[in-house]
């Protein structure tokens, strides 16, 4: 009995021993798997490196910057594909089809304001790999301008155009019917500024048209010498320092062949335009002024004649609504030279306390404004001698 149960013993031992050995064989396994790599049908195992360590190659991310298109050049596309360079003027018969190319990627057109305003469906842009075309179709002399070629500077999506780099040509449709181009004004108003230049834009449909300047009363054709006044058949008349005897209604004749036509008529209004804003000088009766006393401030402009200068100002009464008196007054300077003295004169009177502060006087004309100022206190009444 006691045999058995020895051998019993024993007999457990033995198979406890063996379950351990198998657990030990299967985890040995399944490191085996976790180590190796896997693979799936129909793919090869991509064979594992060592790794030594981390080695990276990354410095600071340089942004690549973009690369600045060259001069443009701009071409006229003609019949079977043949091509002419346009110079700064071009010629195109009113009702055949204009067709520019111009080299860049990409580029931005600028053509006369009437055909911004509306092409009725003729102007055609279309931007290709290395260029950029134009197309206007059943031209008229209405498209007589200035058309611009801009190469474009671009940094991701924000663009600008290189107007240095920008190629132009003014394009005459000569119509036989039309030398002016159309416009729907009868009358222009133009206003003459003294000093500067004013353009009368008599734009012909055709270089070969002979353009004059008339006066309409006295009916006279005025004489354009290239000095006082110029013409250019890209813009017009230039009238280069407009004077007082320049204004009147005026307009231009152009004659071509039998053809003999008028523009419109310029309405020119003459303004005696300042070379300068004003320079205004600020006066006190006194910068110290006793209670009940009146007080005056000044406020002086010396300019060319005929030059309107405004006035207005700035005084403490204004916080409490005191009303504002002034009395102002223009007159020749006496010492001569064609100049003037424009005067505004702020009255204050039986001054309060509340009158004490800073006057401020803001002269204006056509070329500007400039303020100057001045602080005028309040003291107690002087008591009166008995």
């Amino acid at each position: 009995m006691l045999l058995v149960k020895m051998f019993g013993v024993k007999w457990r031992l033995v198979m406890s021993a063996l379950c351990i050995c198998a657990l030990i064989l299967e985890f040995g396994h399944c490191q085996k798997d976790a180590h190796e790599p896997r693979t799936t049908q129909g793919r090869k195992a991509k064979p594992t490196k060592p790794k030594l360590g981390k080695v990276t190659n990354k410095g600071p991310k340089v942004k690549a910057q973009p690369a600045a298109q060259g001069p443009a050049s701009l071409t006229q596309v003609l019949n079977k594909g043949k091509f002419k360079k346009v110079g700064e003027t071009l010629s195109v018969q009113a009702g055949r089809t204009l067709e520019l190319r111009c080299k860049g990627k990409p580029i931005q057109w600028g053509v006369p304001a009437y055909l911004e305003e509306d092409d009725d469906g003729r102007l055609s842009i279309v931007q290709h790999e290395r260029y950029g075309t134009l197309t206007l179709v059943n031209t008229t002399g209405a498209d007589t301008g200035e058309y611009t070629c801009y190469p474009m500077y671009c940094e991701d999506t924000d663009c600008r155009k290189e107007y240095d780099k920008a190629v132009k040509v003014f394009i005459f449709f000569p119509d036989p019917q039309e030398l002016f181009v159309p416009t729907s004004d009868y009358y222009e108003a133009i206003q003459l500024r003294t000093n500067w230049p004013t353009v009368l834009p008599c734009q012909v449909t055709s270089p070969e048209a002979k353009v004059t300047l008339h006066r309409e009363f006295p009916p006279v054709e005025v004489a354009v010498d290239g000095t006082e006044i110029s013409f250019n058949v890209k813009q017009g008349f230039t009238i280069h320092r407009p004077r007082p005897h320049h204004a009147g209604a005026l307009y231009c004749v152009a004659s071509l062949g039998n053809l003999r036509q008028s523009s419109t008529k310029y309405m020119l209004i003459y303004v005696n335009y300042p070379m300068a804003p004003p320079t205004p000088v600020i006066q006190a009766s006194s910068s110290s002024v006793s209670l009940g006393e009146n007080l005056r401030v000044s406020c002086t402009v010396m300019g060319e004649q005929e030059v309107v200068v405004e006035f207005s100002w700035e005084y403490p009464g204004q916080q409490i609504g005191r009303p504002m008196y002034t009395q102002e007054s223009v007159r020749p300077d006496g010492g001569g030279g064609g100049r003037q003295q424009s005067q505004s004169v702020l009255l204050v009177d039986e001054v309060r306390q509340v009158d004490q502060g800073t006057y401020t006087c803001t002269a204006q004309n056509l070329q500007g404004a400039k303020s100057v100022s001045i602080t005028v206190t309040v003291t107690k009444a002087k008591p009166k001698k008995p």
